[in-house]
């Protein structure tokens, strides 16, 4: 198997585990009784932890292997998973969360930074749109799994099932390349941070990533308690919203590189997240699964584009770290969606959350006509 194959089949294990425990989470936090509160500080633990490992995995990955840190990455996130169902009080679930974190954000940064370090002559919208595409779809087929499962086992089922599918993944790490690392000073983290079409940007990432909080918080809880689905269909129900993000995906990746055309894209994508949380919340299940799709779709498109970006707007030599620091600002994002939203929901009402989130990301198209930027190009253009 090729370094590129290994790299998308690690993403379509780790997320296919990953994407279906965190979703199911939540009911079972329900279950052992903790409140909103708790669960909302959970989740956001596990989305503050790139905040401590984000930019240091990415130093590590400019200056050390990124074989190394992805392989510890997938076996911690095995071993947790496996251990997830066995723990029931707050304060055990709360570490095991900030662990699972941890490990998740360190494949995300070693994984993207081999990709950005290895974009030479490559069309860059076949590139990270392929990539995200794997990203997006495991998933899907992690949902529709997960709900099986459950059938047969529960959650205990899945999340062991799941956990040793991800540590098994981690002998793929052993057919990684060395990647060329060189020293990388401060300085130079800073002046490309500093950069205006950098901070612009990082800023519309954190106010997009805000609405990743409302997913691992009520979610769920909205598909059991408004639209009354049980286990099996609520899976179901995330996983096919979920190949919306697949196919716009796939979509960016059939597309020549373009920077004015990706922009427009990428202030599309903005719009359709932010407009299908808004509408989903209004109608019963089939009005909520299109318009969830929907927000997916628009999802795709960011996720895709805003990695793309990322590549384009750093040095090869520094773009580990740099991108980790603003996977870092995500992060702060996603945490403080995840504290305000899971409150706010509690208290309001689970459709509370979807709207609010929605105009923030219709507010983030508004501001991306003036964040992203038309050409971000850091080195040559691509073919």
């Amino acid at each position: 198997m090729t370094e590129t194959g290994r790299v998308h089949l690690i993403n379509f294990v780790r997320k296919l585990a990953l994407t279906a425990v965190y979703f199911l989470a939540p009911l079972r936090f329900l279950d052992l009784g903790l409140s909103g509160a708790e669960i909302g500080l959970i989740v956001a633990l596990f989305a503050a932890a790139p905040l401590v490992s984000s930019f240091p995995t990415g130093w590590l990955n400019d200056r050390w292997s990124i074989r190394t840190a992805a392989g510890s990455g997938l076996a911690v996130l095995g071993a947790v998973l496996v251990l997830l169902p066995a723990t029931r009080t707050f304060w055990l679930l709360a570490p095991l969360y900030l662990l699972l974190g941890v490990a998740n954000n360190v494949l995300d940064v070693s994984l993207s930074s081999l990709y950005y370090k290895g974009a030479d002559g490559a069309n860059l919208n076949r590139k990270f749109g392929t990539y995200n595409f794997w990203i997006a779809v495991g998933p899907a087929a992690g949902l529709y799994l997960a709900g099986l499962l459950s059938l047969a086992g529960g959650f205990r089922t899945v999340a062991t099932a799941f956990g040793l599918l991800v540590g098994l993944s981690a002998f793929l790490v052993a057919g990684f390349k060395p990647v060329q690392v060189a020293p990388v000073s401060w300085g130079e983290y800073g002046a490309g941070l500093r950069k205006r079409k950098a901070v612009l940007f990082s800023i519309l990432l954190f106010v997009m990533a805000t609405h990743w909080g409302v997913e691992g918080t009520v979610y769920a809880p909205f598909l059991r308690q408004k639209l009354g689905l049980d286990d099996f269909r609520l899976a179901a129900f995330i996983a096919t919203a979920y190949l919306g993000l697949a196919a716009s995906s796939l979509f960016v990746a059939r597309l020549r590189y373009a920077p004015r055309v990706n922009k427009r894209l990428l202030i599309t994508g903005l719009a359709l997240s932010g407009a299908g949380h808004l509408l989903m919340v209004r109608y019963g299940t089939g009005g909520a699964l299109f318009f969830r799709t929907l927000h997916e779709a628009g999802d795709g498109l960011i996720g895709a584009l805003s990695i793309l970006y990322i590549s384009r707007l750093f040095a090869k030599r520094s773009v580990g770290g740099s991108a980790g620091f603003i996977l870092a600002l995500q992060t702060a994002g996603q945490t403080a969606g995840a504290l305000f939203f899971s409150g706010l929901g509690f208290r309001f009402g689970f459709q509370a959350p979807f709207q609010v989130s929605g105009v923030l990301l219709l507010a983030a198209a508004a501001f991306g006509v003036l964040a992203i930027p038309g050409e971000p190009a850091a080195e040559s253009a691509p073919s």
